[in-house]
């Protein structure tokens, strides 16, 4: 992002009523592409050394579970309290304090998992990962959503793809981390580092003032009543509680997949855990290569029949893995599944935020994001009880009744201000 060094200065002191100049507008999108990249990372740098973590605190299985769970809470709290701060602080301030927020947390996490092995230093740890990573979701979605706002196309999808390619990428190192022996708080707290660092870097180019925050630069400050008054009315608006019908519907099958694809390959198929493995990497490869290309496709038909056919795609896809019975029909039947749970997460966000009054896009982001993570929080348990009582198979027919769910609600996410805005499809 160098190349645009020279652009930074320009875009803190443009007012924002001003056109963006397209270099501008690039930097601005790349920004954003970082920090989505950035967020994967960390996610990724954690979870990989998990078992790691376990046996240096000499923790049970049930031990982990609650240790997780600590995140989660904090996750949802971060969810919450990301509008108030994106108000107070605006996207760049705001998303660089939270991701420091998540890098100190990853600091203690290292060191309570390892040097000082302290498993109340690991739950602080992840308490103040999961409030950074979950205010920062809210907050580079809010700000995707405004960048491709002003750029005229879609661009989510491809900020969720960066996402996965930040878990790749953190995935990997942590991978070669542990191979090479060293040590936990070491490394955690390289990442940690690192991670800071690039998020600085980033937001740099990000607008110093960005639409969403007020109507204009004289525009005055509304007092913390009405925000607070404005954020929790967005949970009457029956349109945006069906955008977090699909959300929940696409994100459940998601998140699903990452908890349980592998193991239904083996004990409700009949593979081995090695063909598992094989079988969930064509679902993450399917789905990344569906959010890369996903934007041109909304942009040319629109979200509602975009949403329409994913769900359909996903509904086939979820009927060949559940019935088939030979080794083609599950490979399609993933590769489908994966492209239909794809878009519904990132397009969700794009409408949430698709209001002509701006100020409200961060506490409807927030809303369908608690409703999305909903989903990834509770769809394992929910899924292990179905499973342990119906097996496995047949608790992912849950998942279908649920796309199917999402498809019905598709119409929701009609645009309000772009290119589609008003038609009938």
């Amino acid at each position: 992002m160098s190349q645009y060094g020279d652009t930074a200065p320009a875009m803190a002191e443009r007012q924002t009523t001003e056109p963006r100049t397209r270099r501008e507008l690039v930097a601005w999108r790349n920004a954003i592409f970082a920090v989505f990249f950035v967020s994967g990372f960390s996610m990724a740098s954690w979870m990989a050394r998990i078992p790691a973590i376990r046996d240096h605190a000499e923790l049970t299985t049930q031990g982990v579970g609650f240790v997780i769970l600590s995140g989660s809470i904090a996750s949802i709290v971060g969810l919450i309290a990301a509008p108030w701060l994106l108000a107070r602080l605006g996207a760049r301030v705001g998303m660089a304090g939270v991701m420091a927020v998540v890098s100190v947390g990853l600091v203690l996490v290292g060191l309570g998992g390892s040097a000082i092995s302290s498993v109340l230093l690991v739950v602080a740890g992840l308490a103040l990962f999961g409030f950074g990573n979950g205010a920062v979701d809210v907050m580079m979605n809010v700000e995707g959503a405004e960048a491709e706002r002003e750029i005229g196309r879609t661009l989510m999808p491809l900020m969720h793809a960066f996402f996965s390619f930040g878990t790749v990428a953190g995935a990997g190192l942590a991978a070669a981390a542990s191979a090479l022996g060293i040590p936990l708080s070491w490394h955690l707290g390289a990442m940690a580092l690192l991670i800071a660092l690039a998020v600085v870097v980033a937001v740099r180019f990000v607008p110093a003032q960005a639409p969403h925050h007020d109507e204009g630069e004289d525009a005055p400050h509304l007092p913390l009543r009405q925000r607070v008054r404005e954020s929790l009315a967005v949970w009457t608006d029956v349109r945006l509680l069906l955008i977090g019908v699909i959300m929940l519907g696409m994100a459940f099958a998601e998140g699903s997949a990452n908890d349980w694809l592998a193991l239904a390959v083996v004990d409700g198929h009949g593979y081995d855990a090695t063909t598992g493995a094989a079988v969930f990497t064509v679902f993450t490869v399917a789905m990344t290569i569906a959010r890369i290309l996903g934007g041109p496709v909304i942009d040319r038909f629109g979200r509602v029949p975009t949403l329409r056919v994913l769900a359909a795609t996903g509904v086939a896809g979820l009927a060949l893995f559940i019935f088939g019975t030979d080794p083609w029909m599950l490979i399609v039947g993933t590769v489908l599944w994966g492209i239909g749970a794809s878009l519904g997460f990132p397009v969700g966000m794009s409408a949430a935020a698709d209001v002509p009054e701006r100020r409200l896009a961060a506490a409807r982001v927030s809303a369908v994001a608690i409703i999305g993570y909903c989903a990834f929080l509770v769809g394992p348990p929910v899924l292990g009880f179905l499973g342990q009582q119906f097996g496995i198979l047949n608790a992912l027919l849950a998942l279908l009744v649920l796309m199917v769910i999402a498809g019905l609600a598709a119409p929701a996410a009609r645009e309000r201000t772009g290119p589609h805005a008003g038609s009938g499809v």
